[in-house]
């Protein structure tokens, strides 16, 4: 899977097909113009030519199928007066965050606006993902940021981590503390005190999505393609950066955090 970005020129429905005049993508090949087809067709009916897209590419292990485009996000529409069905918002610096509502691994409900007065960085997740280079990468980069702040009282104090699982169906509250128990190498009373995962009910899930830029699809079979979506939250509950992806390093982020909770 990479990440692309470019402009449609033209979108075909009788051939499933988009084609996109695009950057250079990272690892997989230099900024060309080209056609792709989409793993769901029936959104070429929301793009037009001028449109600037972000979307996924995926690249299948068997040499002879097709190059798909998946979790595809208008960001700039170059027909100003059309309204697309579902519109993602991609986290910008100084967006005041909703209050969103979720339930954690106690089984508690959990109100986002709770956190004012903290930095809290915030992922998307799910415990049955699959590719270790996905939410097993990034709840492991949470592992080492919540280590590295806990060694100083003043950050510990001011910040605050949270998972959020996009799959309601099987991550349950047990099912959350048992996932989360094995990265912060605890299962005693406090030991989600500084890091809480959490899932919302299926409405606010949608809702959250399409704020925090996270495109999911479900497969017949339950898995879910998705993509990845880390947000740090300021004390004063607006954005203050936002990572897609899984190229951002544990390092970059706990610099970031300690300047958001004015750590020493």
């Amino acid at each position: 899977m990479y990440k692309l970005r470019g402009k449609v020129v033209a979108a075909n429905p009788s051939t499933g097909e988009v084609t996109l005049n695009h950057e250079a993508i990272p690892g997989f090949m230099d900024a060309m113009t080209m056609p792709y087809k989409l793993k769901d067709p029936s959104i070429l009916s929301e793009l037009h030519p001028g449109d600037v897209i972000t979307a996924d590419v995926l690249v299948s292990q068997d040499a002879d199928a097709d190059v798909l485009l998946d979790h595809i996000v208008v960001v700039a529409q170059g027909k100003p007066d059309y309204r697309p069905t579902s519109v993602y918002h991609v986290p910008t610096p100084g967006d005041l965050v909703p209050d969103f509502a979720l339930r954690n691994q106690d089984g508690r409900v959990l109100h986002l606006r709770q956190f004012r007065g903290r930095a809290l960085l915030v992922t998307f997740i799910y415990t049955r993902c699959p590719l270790p280079n996905f939410c097993p990468l990034v709840t492991h980069n949470f592992a080492v940021i919540d280590r590295q702040l806990a060694a100083n009282p003043v950050l510990i104090a001011r910040t605050h981590l949270l998972c959020i699982s996009f799959d309601p169906e099987h991550d349950t509250p047990a099912r959350l503390r048992a996932y989360g128990a094995e990265y912060i190498g605890s299962e005693t009373k406090d030991a989600f005190a500084h890091w809480d995962f959490a899932v919302p009910q299926k409405a606010v899930l949608d809702d959250m999505a399409r704020y925090f830029d996270v495109g999911i699809t479900t497969g017949g079979d339950g898995s879910i393609t998705h993509t990845l979506s880390t947000t740090l939250i300021g004390r004063d509950g607006k954005v203050v950066q936002f990572y897609p992806g899984n190229e951002w390093t544990p390092d970059q982020v706990f610099i970031d955090v300690k300047k958001a909770a004015g750590g020493a």
